[in-house]
């Protein structure tokens, strides 16, 4: 064989191993890492990083790497849709997870539905995410499926006849909870004694209490997220007020106990995951994390850890072609149909109601677990 020859050959050796090389899959996360909603942001990333390395540990996806590409979105809307901008248009990712906030994903949601790309809410349980579009998924699972089963416990395990509301009024997860609230409340037949609210950045919210107490409520149901509801909490305490709280997915945070500590204790709430759930997938999730990461896990970690499996089963059923908008397309088109068992149990897709006439995405069809607050920490509600 000439030189020429040799070295055309060799060209195209080159050639045929650089095409069919494991390629690397770019998957944009868009959390809250700093700022008050750091508190969850943190752990979700945490989850989706313990997902990924495990699955790039054993080979990948069809040979492929996962990428993680993370930006913070610092829980603030207008830095949300900048982030999903950057990811979406300047790296390229095949899909986007995140946003932390509900009231983010609103904001920034309907930019990847309109370039037809997966955006996967981890955290977000408000109603009408899913209405934005067909390409939003989430694995979070709604407060309208969690809080009438935590209230219903929560009557029969406090004997409750009246309660009274706190919710936030500027945040769109908890004015979906306060609503979801509402709604079971009357359908349960629980009068309710007195409603109040509070605006994001509060920390004094003994006026709200004082007139709580004087309505002399059973219960405190209060929509909350995580460092309100502890405020909350040792502030009723202060003002000499025993009642047990109810409230939903946004206390299920180590950051409750760390402000509220033994305050909280009798409060309930509703989740897909707890941390007593026995199954081997949670056992391990659990062990994997605190070894990586020098901390136990919560919730929010939990659910994009299995998010990131749930991602990895879609993508097993894509031939990734190095066409960016018809690998997006086809990752949407796979994920309506896994079903796994994850660290937070049994998890498939349901497709949301359609709303005004537009095409819906998939919510999550998963069993909610009502938890009790004993000893700074949630157990299982016997």
């Amino acid at each position: 064989m000439s030189y020429r020859l040799k070295l055309l050959a060799a060209a195209t050796l080159l050639a045929y191993s650089t095409l069919n090389q494991a390629a690397d899959i770019k998957i944009g996360v868009a959390e809250a890492l700093t700022g008050p909603a750091a508190k969850y942001g943190v752990a979700i990333k945490n989850g989706f990083t313990l997902a990924a390395d495990q699955i790039n540990a054993k080979g990948g996806v069809n040979g492929n790497k996962i990428q993680l590409v993370a930006e913070d979105e610092q829980g603030k809307k207008e830095d949300a849709i900048n982030v999903f901008k950057k990811l979406l248009f300047q790296e390229k990712v095949l899909m986007i997870f995140g946003p932390t906030l509900s009231n983010s994903a609103f904001a920034a949601d309907p930019i990847a539905n309109a370039t037809k790309t997966v955006v996967f809410g981890t955290s977000n349980t408000a109603d009408g995410i899913t209405n934005m579009g067909p390409f939003t998924f989430r694995n979070s699972v709604m407060e309208a499926d969690v809080l009438p089963v935590t209230t219903r416990a929560a009557v029969k395990q406090f004997n409750i006849k009246k309660v009274a509301i706190l919710y936030g009024n500027d945040d769109a997860f908890t004015k979906s909870g306060y609503d979801v609230f509402k709604s079971a409340l009357a359908e349960q037949k629980i009068p309710v004694t007195d409603t109040e609210t509070y605006a994001k950045g509060d920390v004094d919210f003994k006026a709200q209490l004082t007139k709580i107490k004087a309505s002399n409520p059973d219960a405190i149901v209060c929509s909350c997220l995580a460092e309100e509801a502890a405020n909350i909490i040792l502030q009723t305490r202060s003002l000499g007020m025993k009642q047990p709280f109810v409230g939903g997915n946004g206390f299920n945070s180590p950051k409750l106990f760390e402000i509220a500590k033994d305050a909280a204790d009798n409060t309930l709430m509703g989740s897909p995951w707890s941390a007593e759930n026995p199954s081997p997938a949670n056992k391990s999730f659990m062990a994997d994390y605190k070894a990586k990461f020098g901390s136990d896990p919560d919730q929010f970690a939990a659910q994009a850890y299995d998010a990131m499996h749930i991602v990895a089963e879609a993508l097993k059923k894509v031939s990734l072609s190095g066409n960016l908008e018809k690998d997006r397309l086809a990752l949407r088109d796979a994920l309506p149909a896994v079903k796994i068992e994850g660290a937070t149990g049994k998890f498939a897709f349901r497709r949301a109601a359609p709303k005004d006439g537009k095409e819906a995405g998939y919510d999550a069809q998963q069993d909610a677990i009502v938890n009790i607050a004993k000893g700074g920490k949630f157990v299982l509600l016997k």
